[in-house]
C-alpha cells in the first residue's frame, strides 16, 4: 500500500507551544576566550533567539554563573528581550545541577528543551547530555554557542549529536517558529527580526520590501492554523 502524504508538519518540528529555551551564560567573561566564533556573530545570533522566543511567548530560562564575582553580566541582546526577568545565578557549570534552574524547568512542565550559551563543551554538553538522559527531547542552537577553540565546539557538537540532541541554528530557529508566512500576527514580528539580525537574508527582505512592496506570504492565504 503507498504511502499517502498529508500537508501536516512532522513532529520533529518545533512550534511555539512545545518547548522551552534555556540560555546560558551569555556573559562578558565567557566571551573574551570564545575563538569558535566572533563576538559580533555570537552576539547578533544570541539576539535572534532571544527576540524570537520572546516575540513568540516561548517559556524562557535565562542563567549565568558567578555574575557578580567574576563572569559579568549576561548580554543585553539577550536580556532586553525579557524585562524584569529574573537571572538564576550559578555555581555548577551544569545548568542541569543547580535546583533553582531545575525547579523552573519543572514548573514550566515542557518536555522539549532548546538551549543555547557558552561554552559549547561544558556548559551546554552538561544540561544537554543530563536531560537528554533523564528523558527529555534536547535542541541546541549551536550557531549561539561558542567555546575556546573550533575544535572544542566542533567536538562538543559531536558528541551532544552522537547522544541524540538536535542541532539548529538561530535562523533555522525563529522561521521554524514562523514556519508559514501567511500567519500575520507574528509576519511583521519575524520579518523585523530577520531584517536586524538575518544578515544577507535580512537585507534581500529589506530590498525586496522597498524596492517591491514584496511580500513572503503575498500568494495567498494557508489552510495551515498556528499550533
Amino acid at each position: 500500500m503507498a504511502i499517502k502524504a498529508s500537508p501536516t508538519p512532522g513532529s520533529k518540528l518545533i512550534n511555539h507551544t512545545d518547548h522551552a529555551l534555556i540560555l546560558i551564560d551569555f556573559q562578558s567573561q565567557m566571551s573574551f576566550a570564545t575563538k569558535s566564533i566572533d563576538a559580533v556573530n555570537l552576539r547578533n545570533n544570541a539576539a535572534m533567539i532571544a527576540q524570537a522566543a520572546a516575540g513568540f511567548k516561548i517559556p524562557t530560562i535565562l542563567t549565568t554563573v558567578a555574575e557578580k564575582s567574576f563572569s559579568g553580566p549576561m548580554f543585553s541582546e539577550v536580556t532586553d528581550s525579557f524585562p524584569g526577568q529574573k537571572l538564576l545565578d550559578r555555581t555548577s557549570m551544569n545548568t542541569w545541577e543547580d535546583a533553582a534552574v531545575i525547579d523552573e524547568v519543572n514548573r514550566i512542565g515542557k518536555e522539549r528543551l532548546v538551549f543555547a550559551g557558552l561554552w559549547t563543551s561544558v556548559c551546554i554538553v552538561g544540561p544537554t547530555l543530563s536531560a537528554l538522559e533523564q528523558g527529555f527531547e534536547v535542541y541546541a542552537v549551536t550557531d549561539a554557542c561558542g567555546d575556546v577553540s573550533t575544535e572544542a565546539h566542533e567536538r562538543a557538537v559531536e558528541r551532544m549529536i552522537q547522544a541524540g540532541v538536535r542541532p539548529m541554528t538561530a535562523l533555522q530557529y525563529l522561521l521554524e517558529l514562523q514556519r508559514d508566512w501567511a500567519r500575520t500576527e507574528t509576519y511583521d514580528m519575524t520579518t523585523g527580526i530577520a531584517k536586524k539580525y538575518g544578515g544577507a537574508y535580512g537585507l534581500g527582505i529589506i530590498y525586496a520590501k522597498t524596492m517591491f512592496g514584496a511580500s513572503e506570504g503575498a500568494h495567498g492565504t494557508s489552510a495551515v492554523a498556528a499550533e
